[in-house]
């Protein structure tokens, strides 16, 4: 079960290559020039796409565009203000329907006069369907509005964001958007982990045989405490009461009071392990319906629609049952306990054709899993490390330092962000810096034509916790679940984590992680008065002794050549 993961660009007659890798809800398309160096009059590309089943051509825009153009500031079709970037993440309208969409990528040319010419193109077609691998395993993630100039411009001019999420997650139970497009807006920013996460609650209330068993960190968002309510007694849950959820008005407190009313008090515990209890899974056993959700998306307001997040859709009586195992250990022991019981191994997840297993926390010091993990990072990556990590940079440890071992091998591709207490997002660039996006960058004033853009709040924005070890061998990889990939994560806390060896789970994440670095680095560079500039426009060939076409370094720098080798 290979999948249609990555697809390429037939042409031979076309001077540069074309691979398209397949995300989940997105596709990373990637050029290559085929022979040395483009001409100095090369200044792009031109992206365009057929939909399923239509035929005319849709344009992937750019915000970009030439000075002087007379649209400057606005939107254009890239074959008219190319893309000048070597590989590009598009998010087509609708992804999830069936069929493919076929990609054109046109390089574009500009003489003396900045007339455009046009060479001869690379096409391919790449299937997005909904599931990763349909009836089997399923990824997906949350958009997160706190990273986009679309959502700016789609929703931000129509109602101020306030009306779109409560200011405090105890409020998150009664809170009721007032913004004139919520619908619309908070089904952008959930985007595929949020419909897939109701959508097995609704698989669920709907199918009388099926008894379900939640794990929550955070409990505060409506949709879900809802739908667990009509589930009656088939619901047993373990909620968090660490830190803020403890007090009568968390709202993990009044979702725990509405569903003992529901449920009983006997299917209702409270629960924080050692420190926290931090799983996120949803397990539903019934006669015709046998699935597990988890991954880092928290089933909150924020873990919905301000954060990154990733959840994942596990099907099949022998891949839910390790989920129900480890519940019901959690449900009967305390930490200690816990960590000596067989759900603290690794444990096969046996998934037709994928090779996966998964162990869960707190570990024993026999079965601790951190230093293995670390062990893989720095041992086994041969060619390249992308990730996205809650916590890396305020937690010292092993996985930390293996992640600054592989960033300072120059043979291997190292690209990542984090979320930091201080300082917001955590950039690793592959030169092996590490510098911090500060939150007020992200509403500060931005060059044209980019527009500021919401910060979503206090608290964590960038939530995820993968690793994606090799995204481009045979040996490729991805560790992903609650897991924080820290001391207290392995020995102290409830969490899940799984290690997925399979090529096209590791190229959605890994598509996952090009996205956010892009922007979080763009935004860096913004933050940066050296680089900031008020005016952002696409560079026109060079004219005058000394200047240098705008793909200069993606030749002669080191990081940015291995960069736009290793995704082509």
């Amino acid at each position: 079960m290979t999948g249609n993961y990555q697809v390429n660009g037939s042409n031979d007659a076309a001077s540069f290559t074309l691979t398209i890798h397949r995300g989940e809800g997105m596709v990373l398309l990637a050029m290559n020039w085929r022979q040395g160096r483009p001409p100095s009059d090369f200044v792009g590309f031109g992206i365009q796409f057929f939909p399923p089943g239509v035929t005319s051509a849709l344009d992937v825009p750019n915000r970009l565009s030439f000075d002087g153009s007379p649209d400057f500031g606005k939107r254009q079709r890239s074959m008219d203000a190319p893309i000048q970037k070597f590989r590009w993440v598009h998010f087509p309208h609708d992804a999830d329907q069936s069929g493919a969409f076929r990609y054109v990528v046109t390089p574009v040319f500009m003489d003396a006069d900045d007339k455009l010419r046009y060479g001869e193109a690379q096409e391919a077609a790449i299937e997005l369907a909904s599931e990763t691998y349909p009836g089997v395993l399923n990824v997906s993630f949350t958009r997160g509005f706190i990273a986009s100039q679309a959502f700016v411009d789609t929703f931000q001019k129509d109602g101020d964001i306030a009306t779109l999420l409560p200011a405090n997650a105890d409020d998150g139970l009664d809170f009721v958007p007032t913004h004139p497009d919520a619908k619309a807006a908070l089904a952008w920013m959930g985007f595929e982990a949020r419909r897939v996460i109701l959508e097995v609650l609704d698989q669920a209330v709907a199918e009388p045989s099926a008894t379900v068993r939640v794990v929550a960190y955070d409990l505060s968002e409506p949709d879900v405490v809802s739908r667990l309510e009509l589930l009656g007694d088939r619901l047993r849950v373990i909620i968090d009461d660490s830190g803020s959820h403890q007090p009568a008005g968390s709202a993990e407190s009044r979702a725990a009071g509405r569903l003992i009313t529901s449920a009983g008090a006997a299917n209702v515990k409270r629960q924080h392990m050692a420190n926290l209890q931090h799983n996120k899974t949803i397990v539903v056993t019934g006669a015709n319906l046998q699935k597990v959700v988890c991954g880092s998306t928290n089933y909150s307001w924020r873990g919905f629609f301000v954060q990154n997040n990733n959840a994942v859709v596990l099907t099949g009586e022998e891949a839910v049952k390790p989920f129900g195992n480890a519940f019901e250990q959690y449900w009967v022991n305390g930490p200690t306990a816990f960590g000596k019981s067989a759900s603290a191994v690794w444990t096969d997840l046996p998934l037709p054709g994928i090779q996966a297993k998964v162990t869960f926390s707190p570990h024993s010091g026999a079965n601790a899993a951190l230093a293995s993990v670390a062990d893989d990072i720095r041992t086994a990556t041969t060619s390249s490390l992308l990730y996205s990590l809650a916590f890396l940079y305020q937690t010292k440890g092993v996985v930390r330092d293996a992640v600054t071992a592989a960033t300072e091998n120059a043979s291997i591709f190292v690209v990542g962000i984090s979320d930091r207490a201080v300082g917001g997002i955590a950039v690793q660039t592959p030169n092996g810096n590490v510098a911090p996006v500060h939150p007020a960058a992200l509403s500060a004033a931005v060059p044209i034509p980019f527009s500021a853009e919401p910060t979503g709040g206090g608290g964590i924005r960038m939530h995820h916790k993968f690793v994606v070890i090799d995204f481009d061998k045979p040996t490729a990889r991805v560790y992903l679940g609650s897991y924080n990939f820290s001391g207290p994560a392995d020995n102290a806390n409830g969490e899940n984590l799984l290690l997925i060896a399979d090529r096209r789970v590791a190229t959605a994440y890994a598509v996952e992680a090009v996205r956010l670095f892009d922007h979080y680095q763009f935004r860096l560079k913004q933050d940066d008065p050296s680089t900031a500039k008020a005016r952002l426009a696409l560079q026109k060939p060079p004219r005058a002794p000394g200047e240098l076409p705008w793909f200069e370094g993606d030749y002669t720098d080191a990081n940015k050549v291995l960069d736009r080798k290793i995704f082509s």
